[in-house]
């Protein structure tokens, strides 16, 4: 049975300016707990410093990710970043920091990894024996485009990559930093390889500021959209995740103004709350809609059959139930007036693929 909502149950939490999360709960595969305590010594000046971003490297072994899920219109692709400083507090992916022993809370947001050798193992993995093509996405696990890949470039390493083998990708992104890549997915889009999915949750930049305090602001967003159109990159709009009593108000207002921008799909999903990720979303209702919080919790239970969760296939990404219902018919009857159609609907090139030359002692001799 689902626990009730009870503010209560919660360690006390601050929000910390900049940040999604307001607590560092330990991941469900720590056997030890640690809580902060108050035992009348602390000075003003003792008080925590912000968290600071840190990014170590790690060499991956793979970098193409599988999956088969009938949910999703991929079935590779390439994260060149663990962690997301966007610190999205919806966020999905938290629970896997758990697997590095970090905080799906604010560890997810300021302790990340990054793939410096993303581009060399995704050469040596196209130029495989056997190497099926099919669109890789980037973006279905943390943002390729995330505040560090200003320094680190392993997105864009990546795309030159499929650049140069013509291979089709799409991306999933809401920075406005995919914008400096136009130089190269405007020559692939011509050449039917490349759609990018700019995600939008509201058109609200104050509750953006909590919500998703690192990414771009909702209007800059729109405003990408533009700029994919203008360079004839063939974009898309996802209003994801959608939030009951948070977010579902501004669904129709997205749609016409990406529309208006020039994307030409759409699609959208039903907030999710797999593992560590229930308590972490309940702190943030507890700090900056106390009261609605309740209230948001049930709709979302209503939609989950009665849990915080479901994660089975089929109704994990839309919800089931009255609310649902309500939602996905807002949805389809304003992308048909509009004219966008479902971002399922894509057809990129997959027979312009080059598979790369393994490299050799001798070099290309011929």
């Amino acid at each position: 049975m689902p626990r009730p909502h009870d503010p209560a149950d919660l360690t006390r939490a601050e929000r910390i300016k900049g940040r999604g999360a307001a607590s560092n709960r330990e991941g469900r595969f720590e056997g030890i707990t640690k809580t902060v305590e108050d035992d009348g010594w602390a000075r003003d000046d003792d008080a925590p410093a912000r968290p600071r971003t840190e990014v170590t490297f790690e060499t991956a072994r793979t970098i193409i990710s599988r999956n088969d899920s009938p949910d999703i219109p991929f079935t590779q692709s390439v994260n060149p970043y663990r962690g997301c400083e966007h610190g999205c507090v919806y966020c999905y992916a938290r629970p896997t920091h758990a697997y590095l022993n970090l905080s799906p809370g604010i560890d997810f947001e300021t302790r990340l990894v990054a793939k410096h050798n993303a581009a060399e193992r995704l050469r040596a993995e196209l130029a495989k024996p056997g190497y099926v093509c099919s669109p890789i996405n980037l973006g279905a696990n943390t943002d390729p485009y995330q505040p560090i890949e200003r320094e680190h470039r392993l997105t864009r390493a990546v795309i030159e990559v499929l650049a140069e083998h013509r291979h089709p990708l799409t991306v999933v992104t809401k920075n406005a930093l995919v914008e400096r890549d136009l130089d190269l997915l405007a020559p692939m889009a011509r050449d039917g390889l490349v759609q990018v999915f700019v995600s939008v949750t509201s058109l609200d930049n104050r509750l953006s500021s909590t919500l998703e305090p690192r990414a771009s602001a909702p209007h800059r967003r729109i405003a990408t959209l533009a700029a994919l159109h203008a360079a004839g990159v063939p974009s898309g709009v996802l209003v994801a995740p959608i939030i009951p009593a948070v977010t579902d108000r501004w669904i129709e207002r997205i749609l016409e103004d990406a529309a208006a921008a020039g994307a030409r799909t759409a699609g959208y999903t039903i907030v999710r709350l797999p593992h560590e990720l229930k308590e972490l979303f309940r702190e943030w209702l507890d700090l900056h809609v106390p009261e609605r919080a309740v209230h948001v919790m049930s709709l979302v239970q209503q939609m989950r059959g009665g849990r915080d969760n479901d994660p089975r296939f089929g109704s994990r990404m839309r919800g089931e139930g009255v609310f649902a219902d309500l939602i996905r018919q807002r949805f389809r009857v304003a992308s048909r007036r509009l004219g966008l159609t479902r971002t399922r609907e894509l057809a990129l090139d997959t027979s312009l693929f080059r598979v790369p030359r393994a490299a050799t002692p001798q070099g290309e001799l011929f």
